[in-house]
This record gives structure tokens, sequence and C-alpha cells, in this order.
């Protein structure tokens, strides 16, 4: 599930939030109560580890894997 961040345009209090993606977006401020909390927009937190990621797979500067093909095994439809 994501975290996310709001923050009340009230009292200024910030929060981070673990919701569901199909959850409701919360409009009341925990700390004052006022309808003023809103999501914030922030920069996702991940980082693609372990092999086939670009990280691994694209060090020597070619634009596709040995082979020729995307998937790097050259045994696909691609």
């Amino acid at each position: 599930m994501p975290i996310y961040e709001y923050r009340c345009e009230k009292c200024g209090a910030q929060q981070e939030h673990l919701q569901k993606m199909s959850d409701a977006p919360i409009e009341k401020c925990p700390a004052c109560g006022s309808e003023g909390y809103r999501k914030l927009l922030t920069a996702a937190a991940f980082q693609l580890k372990g092999n086939g990621w670009y990280e691994t797979d694209f060090k020597n500067g070619s634009s596709a894997p040995a082979g020729g093909h995307s998937c790097g095994a050259g045994k696909c439809s691609c």
C-alpha cells in the first residue's frame, strides 16, 4: 500500500498516511479538525533491484541487451 503525505491548509500540520489506492482522500485534519487537509504531490520512493533491470543490464551503454531482443534471451516473439 502506498504512503501518502498530507498537509493542513489551516494549521500547517503535516503527516503521512498508509492508504490503499482505492481509498478516498482524507479530508479532515487529525490535528485541528478543519476540512483543509490536502494530499501532497511527492516523489515516489522505490528502487529497482535484481536481474533484468536497467541498473544491471545496460552498463556498457548499448541500447539493447545482447542478442537484440528486449527479453535478453532471444526466445521471445519480440
